[in-house]
């Protein structure tokens, strides 16, 4: 059964903690990507992160047996979120291999506007025409640090924008999963998922790694691991609306690793994009937590106190 979200201060203080650990560690897991870039292919990359990700998974395999972990009731939507995920890190990690960090983190934050977008179209939400605005304003931002038509675009910008479209189902997903699978669960046929699909591929896409490189390989990938265990622990103590503007936490230490581990410095117009892409996500995030307008009543919504 899943457990709910308390709404009291001290709960919602631990789900911000451990959101904020989580973004730091895919920081880390995104800037060890961009190194290993430099090493191996990106097809045996992203086999090593599913591969490490279920051998991390072992101790928990072990403790309450592999039936009771791998048992679903919603097999579709497992493996749907699982290539979802795994098409996601292909594309980041082949945009991580050409392209900044701050710049391919910067695109793939408009997830949420793509978001918004898809629960409109798909899941016959209603958006309200100031989000649809903020979604335009943030695509206007993906446009501006893409640059489609300037001097600095370049053609793999397509797959970040690309892995943006990816996480928005990814997470579209996620949410129908959490009601129905436990985390341990969805954390299984995420490595299983992954692993099963780029296997096929690692003989033509293989560098036989050293130690050293298996070290590295093993570490991102129980990061992966680590990483979506503190965000599940996260939405355990905070609701995913509470949660949201925190995610932008991730892009500030995207730039900040480029700057320092790849002496990347975002030009002003990557800046400026990034603050239109943020700040539209975060405008669509209080307009969803906060409606001012109630379109069935014609009145204000009272708050709850």
């Amino acid at each position: 059964m899943p457990a709910r979200t308390s709404s009291s201060p001290a709960s919602l203080t631990r789900g911000i903690a451990w959101l904020l650990l989580a973004v730091t560690l895919f920081v880390g897991q995104d800037s060890l990507a961009k190194f290993l870039t430099t090493r191996f292919p990106v097809a045996q990359i992203v086999w090593a992160r599913y591969a490490f990700h279920l051998l991390a998974m072992m101790p928990f395999l072990i403790w309450y047996g592999p039936l009771r972990v791998a048992t679903t009731s919603q097999f579709r939507l497992q493996i749907l979120r699982s290539l979802s995920l795994l098409a996601a890190t292909v594309l980041f990690n082949v945009g991580l291999r050409y392209l900044p960090l701050a710049t391919v983190t910067a695109i793939t934050f408009a997830s949420p506007l793509v978001i918004t977008a898809l629960a409109a179209v798909f899941l016959k939400e209603r958006v309200d025409l100031p989000r649809w605005a903020a979604v335009f304003v943030g695509f206007a931002g993906v446009l501006v640090v893409v640059r489609p038509s300037g001097g600095g675009f370049d053609p793999i910008m397509v797959c970040p924008l690309a892995a943006a479209v990816c996480i928005g189902l990814y997470q579209l997903v996620t949410k129908a999963l959490s009601a129905r699978d436990g985390a341990l669960t969805t954390l299984f046929w995420t490595g299983v998922g992954g692993c099963l699909a780029m296997s096929p591929v690692l003989p033509w896409a293989w560098y036989r790694p050293d130690a050293a490189g298996w070290s590295i390989l093993a570490v991102y990938g129980a990061m992966g691991l680590v990483s979506h265990f503190m965000l599940i622990r996260a939405y355990r103590h905070a609701s995913a609306s509470a949660l949201a503007p925190f995610f932008y936490v991730q892009l500030i230490l995207a730039i900040l690793s480029g700057v320092v581990f790849f002496h990347n410095l975002p030009d002003v117009l990557t800046l400026f994009g990034a603050v239109l892409i943020c700040g539209s996500g975060v405008y669509v995030w209080y307009r969803q937590r906060f409606p001012t307008y109630s379109a069935d009543t014609g009145r204000r919504p009272r708050r709850e106190r």
